[in-house]
């Protein structure tokens, strides 16, 4: 099992310091009212594990507003992991004239955020990703690539490693574009030749996450009410992967980076690799793109995922990624709501939720409820 036993949050958000402790896997319930710092709690998890939270905020951002300027906010938790029980911290470092985040397990340096997919990954549904369907590429892609953490923990180092080398080709045909500066082809070569051999190991994990999990999708969500979908990923390497071998696709994809760097320099970016990929879901049972449902659809078709996602995990790798589900039972009727919390009952998952009425939970049978007030968190009475 994988789950976080306590949790300290200093200057971060509206806390300035609290506590949770003595947590456990199951269903851990926060209610308050709206603004009380509910989701806050669920961020401060979601940094935890690799990326920038389920916001995806700035560092500075998630300082405490009313903190000294010379204080840092950080996170630090004891988190019951696949290696037994470790300390693991986070928050923001003064680097030069920037700021970044480090984080750190019993008491060490991390040399990337990657690694911490190594002890604890999280999976999360927000309000905010009600609209994932119809939004940017970019954001699908982020969501399954969160999915794919949780099978291969080492593909988060991948995505970090080839985002950072596309990012330093970028600035290189660039700059040669617009001040005449002289780049090394060879350099940029050797960058390319990195793109080919991350961006393809990144798109063949992709694929074997979406078999994984495709071959779940019905099974699993045949008796919860929820409807199954259909996913698919489009975007060149993916789909080449299907009929050529990974160092045929390597081949042509660094070949095709070395004859478009006078289109790359123009419209910046790269025309072809990973980062074009975005993934494609239907409604099975209407054979309709999820983009073309209704909200309430749509809303539905993403909770049907992540719950496939997590029993497929725990079938996988024994251990299911902590859930942290915000606002989850707004918008679902009570039938929807007694189906979904039967699932996360049977996955024996670490469940974090929040909502501002205790009432709709009453179908879970054994729940911690804790009241989250400004810059507090107590047992609820």
């Amino acid at each position: 099992m994988s789950f976080v036993r306590s949790l300290h949050l200093h200057a971060f958000r509206n806390y300035r310091d609290a506590t949770i402790a003595d947590m456990q896997d199951g269903f851990l319930i926060l209610t308050g009212h709206n603004g009380a710092g509910k989701t806050n709690i669920l961020e401060a998890v979601s940094l935890l594990s690799p990326g920038r939270g389920l916001r995806g905020a700035k560092m500075a951002e998630l300082k405490n507003r009313h903190a000294p300027s010379d204080v840092s906010w950080s996170v630090s938790a004891s988190v019951e992991s696949p290696v037994g029980e470790v300390r693991i911290g986070t928050g923001m470092r003064d680097v030069g004239t920037s700021e970044r985040r480090v984080a750190r397990v019993n008491g060490v340096d991390l040399k990337a955020q990657a690694d911490l997919s190594e002890y604890i990954s999280c999976v999360w549904l927000t309000p905010q990703m009600d609209g994932l369907f119809y939004e940017s590429a970019s954001e699908r892609r982020r969501f399954f690539d969160r999915l794919v953490y949780a099978f291969d923990p080492a593909h988060a180092g991948r995505v970090t490693r080839y985002e950072s080398v596309l990012s330093q080709r970028a600035r290189l045909l660039r700059a040669q574009k617009e001040e005449g500066a002289a780049v090394d082809p060879l350099w940029l070569s050797s960058l390319e030749a990195t793109m080919a051999e991350t961006g393809v190991a990144i798109s063949a994990a992709r694929l074997q996450t979406l078999e994984s999990l495709s071959a779940h999708l019905a099974h699993v969500l045949s008796d919860t009410g929820f409807p199954s979908s259909v996913l698919s990923l489009h975007g060149g390497i993916e789909e080449s992967l299907e009929t050529q071998s990974a160092l045929q696709v390597e081949d042509r994809m660094r070949e095709r980076l070395s004859t478009s760097r006078m289109f790359d320099a123009a419209h910046g970016g790269a025309s072809v690799g990973p980062h074009r990929t975005d993934m494609q879901v239907i409604y099975a049972e209407k054979n309709m793109s999820a983009a073309q449902c209704s909200t309430g659809e749509q809303k539905s078709l993403l909770t049907g995922i992540i719950l496939a996602h997590a029993v497929r995990t725990k079938a996988v790798r024994d251990m299911t990624p902590v859930l942290l589900l915000d606002e989850i039972a707004a918008h679902f009727d009570a039938r929807r709501r007694a189906a979904l919390f039967e699932v996360l009952s049977d996955l024996k998952a670490q469940v974090f939720v929040t909502g501002t009425e205790p009432n709709v939970f009453s179908g879970i049978v054994q729940a911690r409820y804790l009241a989250v007030m400004a810059d507090a968190v107590r047992e609820a009475v």
